[in-house]
């Protein structure tokens, strides 16, 4: 596993550091973009809510396809998609065209994330699983901590007839575009191939995850999977988070520009902070939950932290305090993400994962359109974009209250498995 861990990880976090800086730019583009298209508020946030649907919608038939084509090519394809359509961006000069721009940017990269979910488990047995997540989920905050500095400088410049928002969507779609060709060459299939695991390591990886599928539900057909009840209150259930992680990033400049003197990579430096937390949640909850074994209490206990982080920052008025408040928030709203993604692979395997996983992050990532357009609608209303971090304040609160409900049908569904499964073994 260390061996797996220190070949695989390291590209992958590369990966998605580059694809959630390209799902985040248009947060900062946002301080100059949405005047130059003369968008509301709700107007603009309608473009996140346009790649969220597109990406929802391609994301189950993109997962397929990877188990069809191999995870190589069909990533490949995905990072030379988006970033392509990244850089094609700069050109947009009117509402639709940024609109049709994002819902491209959706169908270019659905799939990557569910898809690298589903590649893990060909890879790492069910125990060591939210640990990995976590490591992979590390790409969320270093993006930030990266990617927010060199944003806030591309928006400052104004060279070659090109303005600061039309610098950050060239700036970030190049690494996609060169990373895509890396890609092909350099990310292998599965683990029954590679030269540097030896014969015995590779049947002991096979051997456990073969242990592991044999106590798994089976479904005849990816779509059959998506009819099973417990995909669809994970989907459900999952909808909270992303609701509550997008819908922060995508305000965050935002809200600290506010602040009121702050150049455009100054912004950029104090949006980074709440990251650092979160890159230290990233790293202990998961170890912890995997050490420990139960990982609900540890979903309803980050849940409930990030809505009252959340609820905090909109009383406090002091920037610092405010932005203490957000940071606590973005510790609780992403690290239980990695141990609830640990939880379709205990009853799913194959291509019927690939299916589950791709419908439960489809359905959740929905929240990432309608959390900034939530923030959105509430700030044209009021004036200002902290009173419409109540709307996240629910979702979270909703997720930290419902957990031990998710934990009773996941159960439930796992007895009925395995009564089923006895009984065809005594039939037999």
């Amino acid at each position: 596993m260390r061996a797996v861990t220190w070949r695989l990880m390291p590209f992958l976090v590369l990966l998605y550091l580059v694809a959630y800086i390209d799902r985040s730019n248009v947060g900062f583009a946002k301080l100059t973009l949405q005047g130059h298209l003369g968008l509301s508020n709700a107007a603009f946030t309608l473009g996140q809510v346009a790649f969220f649907i597109a990406y929802a919608c391609c994301e189950i038939p993109s997962n397929i396809l990877l188990e069809k084509f191999g995870a190589r090519r069909w990533f490949t394809r995905i990072m030379i998609g988006w970033g392509g359509v990244t850089m094609l961006t700069a050109l947009v000069s009117n509402s639709w065209q940024f609109y049709l721009a994002r819902l491209l940017l959706g169908v270019a990269e659905a799939g990557f994330y569910p898809g690298v979910l589903y590649y893990l488990t060909k890879w790492y047995p069910y125990r060591h699983r939210a640990r990995i997540v976590g490591y992979f989920m590390m790409a969320q905050p270093l993006a930030f901590l990266i990617g927010n500095p060199v944003m806030g400088a591309l928006d400052g410049l104004d060279t070659f007839g090109l303005s600061g928002w039309q610098w950050i969507f060239i700036g970030t779609g190049i690494p996609a575009l060169l990373l895509g060709f890396v890609t092909i060459r350099c990310l292998p299939d599965g683990p029954d191939r590679v030269r540097w695991l030896d014969e015995e390591q590779r049947g002991w990886i096979a051997s456990e995850l073969a242990t592991e599928d044999a106590r798994n539900t089976s479904h005849p057909s990816p779509l059959r999977a998506l009819r099973d009840r417990r995909v669809v209150c994970l989907a459900l259930f999952f909808l909270c988070f992303p609701l509550g992680a997008y819908g922060l990033s995508f305000w965050l400049p935002t809200i600290v520009s506010d602040f009121g003197g702050l150049t455009g990579t100054q912004i950029g430096l104090v949006t980074a902070i709440p990251y650092l937390f979160v890159a230290l949640g990233l790293y202990v909850v998961p170890k912890v939950a995997d050490r420990r074994g139960d990982r609900y209490p540890w979903i309803a206990g980050t849940a409930a932290l990030g809505a009252l982080g959340l609820a905090a920052s909109t009383v406090f008025t002091d920037p610092v305090l405010r932005m203490a408040a957000i940071s606590l928030a973005a510790l609780g709203i992403y690290a239980g993400q990695p141990v609830l993604w640990s939880l379709p692979s205990r009853f799913l395997t194959g291509v019927e994962a690939a299916s589950g996983i791709a419908l439960i992050n489809a359905v959740g990532n929905l929240g990432g359109g309608f959390g900034p357009l939530g923030i959105g609608a509430i700030a044209d209303r009021t004036g200002s974009p902290v009173t419409g971090l109540w709307f996240l304040v629910a979702a979270m609160a909703v997720a930290a209250a419902t957990t031990y409900g998710v934990k009773r049908v996941l159960e439930r569904g796992q007895d009925q498995s395995l009564k089923t499964s006895r009984g065809a073994a005594v039939a037999e």
